[in-house]
């Protein structure tokens, strides 16, 4: 049974009103946070800036430092593991941004839930089907689900977005299979977490969308979920699976990093293949557990060899650090450069969106960019073609065009759509311009 959004909307309530009591205002939230630095709030008194965030959940309003420090939470997760009141600080500041927004008129929260819906779906719809044909899409982004006599093992959940770079979803399944679990795979619009609508304020909706993805996993009867984004892990393990009726539903939400790592004395034995690479990861601190994971299994690697970058511990995703764009563009040239100044051969992301990015990026420098998968694909003999890569850096729609004609062809998509779509999701999604000339001064990075 499916419960209803204002069940939801009644246990964000519940929950906010949980953290006022719990909260004792100590500030060491504030105090491990990067984000009073970046954005220039004055944070020598922590304790009064999580007071006015109280006071945004009181009343919807507070000082200024507490609601530019509450939007401009890029999710780090530093706070988590500091606060002895039994708080989640990164969820009081999801909570005080809902308070925020609740400014705004329902039909405005909901017209921008639904565009963003909408343009999500287009895009994952049409860059989906230029890299894959049906039968391979229908592998990553099956349609329907045949009924087992026992439940799988797992399921594997890619969320949205990763169905643009597909090539990583695919190597994901090689690797699972691999490991010879059984599993089935849900993802895509169909199946989204509900933040694109929780966002701009949409909270019902919100809930209505992950509910329904809820549900779809707890029929499969799997004790376990394996999630590839982290803004999918963050929005269902920290605001909608603890608000689900019942609060308890009967499977795991885990990591497919963490879970690999896991069963890392059963990887040891595929990964023979040697990668003589010297490889630096882009690395966010927010989904726990999942940096240490990545370089444990790429340590299993023959000839590998990672090299530490040292950059600013921030953000989940690049995505994440949207309330800052021009501390973005800075983390990313940073990173760029250091890359270059260590002489690594490859510059390896963690997340589908990242990749996207730092891909754009390649043929300006002297390294090449992939996602760990491919790592540890090559290290088990597996390949699967970046077409993504390909695809982004041609950086002219109409090659890309030429280039997809029988992916277009083939599933029968309008070609005026699939050039909007190239534009804006392809050319124009750019958070660091790619002539390098254009870069801002590198971070202090100490």
């Amino acid at each position: 049974m499916i419960s209803e959004p204002n069940d939801f909307l009644s246990s964000l309530d519940a929950r906010a009103d949980s953290i006022l009591d719990a909260c004792s205002q100590c500030g060491k939230c504030v105090e491990v946070c990067p984000m009073p630095g970046i954005v220039g709030v004055d944070a020598s008194d922590p304790g009064q800036i999580v007071s006015g965030v109280l006071d945004i959940l009181r009343d919807g309003a507070g000082p200024a430092d507490s609601e530019t420090w509450a939007t401009a939470c890029t999710s780090s997760g530093h706070c988590i593991d500091v606060c002895n009141d039994g708080v989640n600080p990164r969820f009081m500041l999801s909570l005080a941004r809902r308070a925020i927004k609740k400014r705004e008129t329902a039909e405005v929260r909901r017209d921008a839930g639904k565009q963003g819906f909408k343009k999500m779906s287009q895009g994952v719809r049409i860059l989906s089907r230029l890299q894959l044909p049906p039968e391979l899409l229908s592998r990553l982004n099956p349609s329907s689900h045949p009924e087992r006599d026992e439940a799988p093992d797992l399921i594997f959940y890619t969320g949205c977005n990763m169905l643009r770079t597909p090539h990583i979803g695919l190597f994901c399944l090689d690797v699972l299979d691999r490991l010879g679990v059984s599993y089935e795979v849900y993802g895509g619009p169909s199946n989204c977490c509900g933040i694109l609508q929780m966002r701009p304020g949409d909270d019902a909706n919100a809930g209505r969308q992950a509910y329904k993805t809820i549900e779809r996993f707890s029929q499969t009867k799997t004790s376990e979920v394996l999630a590839w984004c982290p803004t999918c892990q963050i929005q269902f393990g920290e605001t909608t699976l603890p608000s689900h009726s019942g609060n308890n539903p009967d499977f795991d939400m885990t990591m497919f990093a963490v879970y690999l790592a896991r069963r890392i004395d059963e990887l040891r034995p595929m990964m023979t293949s040697p990668v003589p690479k010297k490889v630096a990861l882009h690395e966010h601190p927010g989904a726990e557990g999942v940096v240490t994971a990545v370089k444990d299994i790429l340590s299993l690697i023959p000839e590998l060899e990672i090299v530490e970058l040292e950059m600013p511990q921030v953000g989940y995703m690049l995505t994440s650090l949207a309330s800052v764009p021009d501390f973005r563009k800075q983390l990313i040239a940073t990173e760029l450069a250091a890359a270059e100044k260590a002489g690594v051969t490859t510059l390896a992301g963690v997340y589908h969106s990242d990749h996207r990015e730092l891909s754009s990026h390649e043929n300006q420098w002297s390294f090449e960019v992939v996602n760990f998968m491919e790592l540890i694909g090559a290290s088990m003999g597996l390949h699967r073609e970046d077409i993504f890569k390909r695809l982004k850096l041609m950086q002219d729609v109409d090659a890309i065009v030429a280039d997809t004609k029988d992916m277009i062809e083939l599933h029968k998509l309008d070609p005026e759509e699939v050039r909007d779509v190239i534009l804006r999701d392809i050319l124009e999604d750019q958070m660091l311009p790619l002539d390098r000339t254009e870069h801002p001064d590198p971070l202090g990075t100490g």
